[in-house]
């Protein structure tokens, strides 16, 4: 197992961040299309999505959804719930193919799932442990038949396992690398394609580690003291991905200001624009507020020929009070940005 330690002369800049300028820029805003059925009750419950693209039946695809007091639920693209599956007190999910994983902090395990095609049905196949307390955020990767994990802690350490299929089956993954960040992270998003691992530190900014080289320090994508529309807390983050490894754009919850900001997906990862998510008065959806997780497919389901994008949402209308996940397509957000 592989350690990297963030160099020291970075250090200092997580210090300076901590009082942003305003951000001047124009704000697109766009409106949810839809939305999943609310976690009832107070509180604050639903985190972070994750989204199932059925090949076979785009139609059919699923929206997973972690309930932080009890467990994954799953969503039909119509919004409607399907399942509920009680595994303890998870934070963040994600998923390659027909696997999803989710840190679990009830057991502190990697809680692992297994998406059925022909029955739409997902399965909890077991956990596995972290070795470390607090497992917060998580992702999940594919490189060739490796499927990876990087589950990260609020001390600012990203751990990066990694497994074949058959260790998949058995749950026993190998903890091949740990990176060391300033402090509190939790978002995350693998690049697949280029080997690529991005993390959202929250009072600081989102960063690049890279996958192919170990002796690489991990590279500053953006700082909420940039003025690019980036605040504390960052928070999640996936990827639309263009139709080459190099094309394509990185979305980051800015938490505390309700609104997302977009970067270039390849470096120097340029910040193309800022949107929020407004309330839909054609439909009586609401808009969107503090936002921890999101996940973004750019697979054409029907009706969105661009892909879709998912977003907790903390007020369903009122703050704490039956959360859910908000839908959103992607030409809108693409339109709205003047994106290529």
């Amino acid at each position: 197992m592989k350690y990297t330690y963030l160099i020291a002369a970075l250090l200092p800049l997580a210090a300076c961040a901590t009082t942003p300028p305003p951000y001047t820029g124009e704000i697109a805003a766009v409106v949810p299309m839809n939305e999943t059925a609310p976690m009832n009750g107070e509180g604050d419950l639903a985190d972070d999505p994750a989204i199932w693209v059925n090949t076979a039946d785009p139609a059919s695809s699923l929206i997973l959804g972690t309930n932080k007091d009890e467990g994954v639920y799953v969503y039909a693209l119509d919004g409607g719930e399907l399942q509920e599956l009680p595994v303890g007190q998870v934070n963040n999910v994600d998923l390659r193919g027909n696997i999803a994983i989710a840190s679990n902090d009830s057991h502190n395990v990697i809680s692992w799932f297994d998406i059925n095609p022909q029955t739409l049905t997902v399965s909890h196949i077991g956990n596995s442990p972290t070795g470390k307390e607090e497992p917060y955020g998580i992702c999940a990767g594919l490189t060739g038949e490796t499927y990876r994990a990087a589950v990260t802690y609020k001390d600012g350490t990203v751990q990066l396992w990694s497994a074949t299929w058959e260790t998949v089956n058995k749950l026993t993954p190998s903890l091949d690398r740990v990176v060391k960040l300033p402090s509190k992270l939790e978002g995350c998003v693998f690049d697949d394609a280029n080997e690529r691992l991005f993390v959202g530190e929250e009072a600081f900014g989102v960063w690049a580690v890279d996958l192919k080289d170990e002796t690489a320090d991990p590279r500053v994508v953006d700082t909420i003291a940039a003025a690019n529309g980036l605040v504390e807390d960052v928070e999640g983050m996936s990827l639309w991905l263009g139709d080459d490894a190099q094309s394509g754009y990185l979305v980051v919850s800015a938490q505390e200001a309700d609104r997302y900001v977009v970067y270039d997906r390849a470096p120097p990862y340029a910040p193309r624009g800022v949107f929020s998510i407004v309330d839909n008065e054609a439909t009586s959806i609401g808009g969107v507020t503090h936002t921890d997780g999101l996940d973004i497919t750019s697979a054409p389901l029907p009706g969105l020929p661009g892909g879709l994008l998912v977003v907790q949402d903390d007020a369903n209308p009122v703050s704490e009070f039956n959360q859910n996940f908000k839908m959103v397509d992607w030409t809108a957000i693409s339109e709205a940005l003047d994106l290529d």
